[in-house]
């Protein structure tokens, strides 16, 4: 049996590690960077997938170290990615990951050969195959642009090119949305811009880093035993107590629950806002050579426009006829690894969580180990049941691009664990 994988960040590292334990051995991880770690290897070129300069983890390290491997006792709650590359690489070290992976080795082409094997064209010149095979390749690497992008005479960029705040002295700069990249991206331009703004279209949770003392996560974690409606109602009241209203920030209130949409974490966001750093601004009208029209009638000109505006799922080595959900609202996996058409096919961190990806990586790796092992089997109908679930994620969820792979953490996690214990999952 021989397994190929793809990608060495953190889900690729967590399933070498548990397929290795669970007792397989054929196992090869090709990496295209001559290191492993993923986006969380620093690169300050634009082009490159990687965490900015300053970038922080947004979960804390209570709730994103593996399960058989603590974080360092001198790390903060929330590390930086210095300190989670590091982690990474001792990971990788102490479960001795290395030698199933091929660093300098891109994947060209996958395509799908007889026996429901797979047949990987290299970027060495070569060719392998394999009888399964696991997409862990991360889905922040292909930015998702606006239609208007070219409508911007000044300059131009992604989040996903932002790096430093080099080069925005004294500069107009405008950022596009306020996930946890445009609010990162708005933060460390006003460290350095003569004015930055902040357009949202329509409302969002920012939640600062730390309730009662608490890292936001651990906090949440402590209410799991709840309903999750009176969790909700938990969650509003302590960002009532801690932040006030949003409108008193100049953003517009949710009207959702806190868990219908992927949540913000920043705390910086609010301190700039009311020290008149950071200026939010409605959503964008349009774009005529440097003057940006707002949805409220309202226009302003800008030197710098950075659009965080998310990605777009993405697999370079399949035909775009195979599987291509770049724009797709809803993708259908069983438990969010396995393709209905394709039972040989498996899919490691394609998920957003509400938490972190890293654990639930490792659950979703553990059970494959316990599935190729035959020590569990998949339900009969778990083709249905992938269709089912790509429809119960989405209703569970504002309809979004960035909700097409979003999941409740623990709701999720529990789904796996009972899985892996050999439990029929619904």
């Amino acid at each position: 049996m021989r397994i190929a994988i793809i990608g060495a960040g953190c889900s690729g590292l967590t399933a070498i590690k548990n397929l290795a334990e669970a007792g397989l051995e054929e196992i090869v991880c090709y990496e295209k960077n001559d290191q492993i770690g993923g986006n969380w290897v620093y690169t300050a070129a634009s082009g490159d997938s990687s965490v900015s300069e300053t970038t922080y983890m947004i979960s804390s390290k209570w709730m994103s170290q593996f399960s058989d491997f603590p974080m360092p006792d001198d790390y903060p709650d929330y590390p930086s990615h210095q300190q989670i590359l590091a982690y990474f690489q001792a990971y990788a070290r102490h479960f001795q990951l290395d030698k199933y992976i091929r660093l300098n080795i891109a994947v060209l082409h996958a395509e799908k050969i007889e026996k429901e094997r797979w047949r990987l064209t290299l970027s060495d010149g070569t060719q392998s195959e394999c009888d399964y095979l696991l997409i862990a390749n991360g889905h922040h690497a292909v930015p998702r642009h606006p239609e208007w992008k070219r409508n911007f005479t000044g300059k131009y960029l992604h989040a996903h090119a932002f790096k430093t705040n080099q080069g925005l002295e004294y500069k107009r700069v405008l950022v596009v949305g306020v996930g946890n990249s445009g609010c990162d991206c708005a933060v460390e331009a006003s460290r350095a811009a003569a004015r930055v703004d902040m357009s949202l279209r329509t409302p969002q949770y920012i939640i600062p880093k730390f309730v009662m003392g608490k890292p936001t996560d651990t906090f949440a974690a402590s209410l799991q035993w709840l309903p999750q409606k009176i969790q909700d109602w938990l969650q509003k009241i302590s960002l009532r107590i801690q932040i006030g209203r949003y409108r008193d920030y100049q953003l517009p209130e949710p009207d959702f629950s806190p868990t219908q949409a992927h949540p913000t974490i920043n705390s910086e966001i609010f301190d700039k806002i009311r020290h008149g750093k950071i200026h939010p601004r409605p959503g964008i009208q349009s774009i005529s050579d440097q003057t940006v029209h707002f949805t409220d009638g309202s226009s302003s000109q800008y030197d710098v426009i950075i659009a965080a505006t998310g990605y777009k799922i993405s697999f370079p080595f399949f035909d775009p006829d195979f599987i291509n959900w770049e724009d797709a609202e809803q993708v259908s996996l069983y438990l969010r690894i396995f393709h209905p058409g394709h039972s040989s096919l498996f899919f490691i961190g394609l998920l957003q969580p509400q938490g972190c990806i890293w654990t639930l990586a490792e659950a979703q790796s553990k059970l494959i180990g316990q599935l190729l092992t035959r020590k569990i089997q998949l339900p009969s109908n778990w083709r249905e049941l992938a269709i089912a679930e790509g429809k119960h994620w989405a209703s569970q969820f504002i309809a979004r691009p960035r909700h097409s792979i979003e999941v409740h953490y623990y709701p999720y996690l529990k789904q796996l664990r009972r899985m892996i214990e050999g439990k029929k999952t619904r």
